[in-house]
């Protein structure tokens, strides 16, 4: 038998005492009166905080959302199926949050921001609250930054800036994922975190979208929010508030963010499944009371912030789903009444072959026109008048059996408008080609084609091409058809003498070079040689070698070519116009325009002047280029090459 001496004993009895902890820890915890249907109802948590987080006994976490005098109504993140009547559950004192860090970008997460890619776990040593307060007025600033989308209709008569919010409407099946996705593809390069989220879509089509995602490279700068349609009601719910504050980590970090939201109406209708639940009073369609500020404080978040934040921005691009075009139902005049802005997609339009399918009569945009540069403010506004004429005249025509000729004339020019604002899914265009291609069709240089005929492209093109000028459903390897490329000048081109009556326009990625008078040209770039045919048999230019803005100038017939900096024209000492190299001049007010081994950027664009002629020079100087008629300003304040 073991025995144990006096020393012994109050050695253990001293130890104990020393280790007893005063510290009286208070747990709010209580007891499950009734659980299913995702929805629990808890007694004895009497402190517990509206949105707190609640912890049950088998490791469910919900969050506590109706406070009544005898239980708490909590909504359960999770199945519950674990969960059993009279168990025990208690307050954890914390709201909803999650972790953030750039370590998200590029993955596909959950409403918990918990990795569901099969990539492995994400670090994060931040978090944020998953729903935080907007910025107030004074943080703020207005927009005047231009996001450009890629899609023709939006960038010139739609426009959005920075920090915006633009809601997407239409009925289902009508593109508006299209248009979203299509926003966040047009982001590479331009240094934009975009965050897309998913909210009750069919797994299939959000595997769809990263898919397009990863094709082509933008998944480095975008996370992916999705809830899918078998989701609890709950997490449909926190979903938008979760990519909301991953964006805003984003954002107060001085940088540039876009954020999906698709869709709203799915968001509303789990959140109408909860209130109901809850057995909270219904309104009008079922809804209760609170959803426009279920709306408005995940839209307020987006905002373009002042100097004293880093001037960083969210801009917010809500889709809203709804019925045979009713936009009087009451979720899309909520957020409608939110946003700064709508863009209406038509059922109609879109069953036309017409796509993006943009009701551009009955779209707006309240400030994004503010954030437009120049050279496309200057080329929208005769394509918005030319467009409204159009759709007057076209309502007449099909009562009207005879026309005149100049009412003939727009019509045929409204039809090419509209082909030219027609593009394919996921092929946005840059702003440059969407100056040069609304510049060309309100202009009348597109009257002479045909409905169907493509531009030209090179057979021995190494580039990927892109899409036509005048989409069609054509092969893509049709050749223009005459008159364009065997049409002479139709002005003089003797020495010293003007020969072209518009401006020199460039097309990027399509290689052609279009004026009045100088009807078109091909363009076509070999790895260190630029090759340019004039539509003239006796002028034929060739331009060899890179580096210096302008280089030294030969003439050939009326044309200035510079041998050292590509195609160039000089007046005096200075360059206007210059391919390649660095260096400042009158026009080129920004340095290394091109990159000077023409990797894949081997286009250029004027800066400041596009109101340019394609001159004709004496031996040593050429006649003014630009001055009047026609041409586009471009602003390049703000572009760096």
């Amino acid at each position: 038998m073991v025995t144990l001496r006096a020393d012994e004993i109050s050695n253990i009895i001293r130890e104990r005492i020393e280790q007893y902890n005063r510290e009286v820890k208070i747990v709010n915890t209580g007891t499950v009166l009734q659980v299913g249907d995702g929805i629990a109802r808890i007694h004895g948590l009497d402190e517990v905080m509206a949105g707190e987080l609640v912890e049950f006994e088998e490791g469910t976490i919900g969050i506590a959302l109706n406070l009544e005098s005898n239980n708490v109504g909590v909504v359960l993140m999770g199945d519950g199926l674990m969960i059993q009547e009279g168990s025990s559950v208690k307050a954890t004192g914390r709201i909803a949050q999650i972790p953030v860090s750039e370590a998200y970008l590029g993955r596909v997460i959950n409403a918990l921001a918990k990795p569901i890619d099969g990539r492995g776990e994400i670090s994060a040593s931040e978090s944020r609250l998953i729903e935080s307060p907007a910025p107030g007025i004074i943080s703020r600033r207005s927009v005047y930054e231009p996001l450009q989308t890629g899609l023709i209709a939006i960038d010139a008569m739609i426009p959005i800036g920075r920090g915006q919010r633009e809601l997407i409407i239409g009925d289902r099946q009508t593109g508006k994922t299209a248009v979203a996705t299509d926003t966040i593809l047009n982001q590479k390069g331009k240094n934009v975190i975009c965050v897309y989220v998913a909210i009750g879509q069919k797994a299939s089509s959000v595997a769809q979208v990263v898919t397009t995602f990863q094709e082509r490279g933008a998944m480095e700068y975008t996370i992916v929010v999705a809830e899918t349609a078998d989701s609890p009601a709950t997490l449909q719910y926190l979903a938008p508030y979760t990519g909301a504050a991953l964006a805003e980590y984003f954002m107060y970090r001085e940088q540039h963010t876009l954020i999906i939201y698709d869709d709203l109406s799915k968001q509303a209708q789990a959140y109408r499944q909860m209130s109901l639940l809850l057995r909270r009073p219904p309104g009008r369609e079922a809804y209760p009371g609170d959803v426009f500020y279920l709306h408005s404080r995940l839209l307020e978040r987006a905002a373009k912030l002042g100097s004293s934040l880093g001037e960083g921005s969210m801009t917010a691009l809500p889709i809203v789903e709804t019925q045979s075009g009713d936009v009087s139902a009451y979720i899309p005049t909520n957020v409608i009444s939110i946003t700064d802005g709508q863009i209406f997609l038509s059922a109609d339009l879109f069953n036309a072959g017409i796509r993006p399918a943009i009701n551009v009569g009955i779209s707006v945009s309240r400030v994004g026109s503010a954030a437009q540069i120049k050279a496309m403010k200057q080329v929208a506004g005769k394509l918005k008048l030319e467009l409204a004429q159009f759709a007057e005249l076209e309502a007449f025509a099909q009562f009207a059996s005879d026309l005149d000729k100049a009412t003939q004339n727009q019509l045929a020019r409204g039809q090419r408008l509209r082909e030219l604002l027609k593009q394919s899914q996921a092929d946005p265009l840059t702003v440059e080609e969407q100056i040069a291609t609304i510049y060309t069709g309100a202009n009348g240089y597109l009257d002479q084609l045909e409905i169907g005929q493509r531009t030209p492209s090179h057979p021995t093109e190494p580039y990927p091409s892109s899409s036509p000028l005048i989409p069609s459903s054509s092969p893509p390897n049709h050749l223009l058809d005459p008159p364009l490329l065997t049409q002479p000048l139709r002005e003089g081109r003797e020495h010293g003498r003007r020969i072209s009556e518009g401006p020199m326009l460039l097309f990027p990625g399509r290689r052609e070079v279009a004026g009045r008078g100088l009807e078109s040209a091909t363009l076509g770039i070999y790895g260190t040689s630029m090759e340019e045919r004039l539509p003239s048999p006796s002028v034929t230019v060739w331009v060899r070698g890179m580096g210096g803005s302008g280089g030294g100038l030969r003439k050939i017939g009326p044309w200035v070519v510079g041998t050292g900096g590509g195609l160039g024209f000089r007046g005096g000492d200075r360059s206007s116009l210059g391919f390649c190299g660095e260096g400042r001049s009158a026009a080129v007010r920004r340095r290394r325009w091109c990159n000077s081994h023409m990797r894949g950027a081997w286009w250029w664009w004027w800066s400041a002047v596009v109101k340019t002629y394609v001159g004709v020079a004496d031996e040593g100087e050429m006649r003014e280029m630009g001055g009047h008629k026609g041409g586009l300003e471009w602003d390049c304040e703000d572009r760096e090459g």
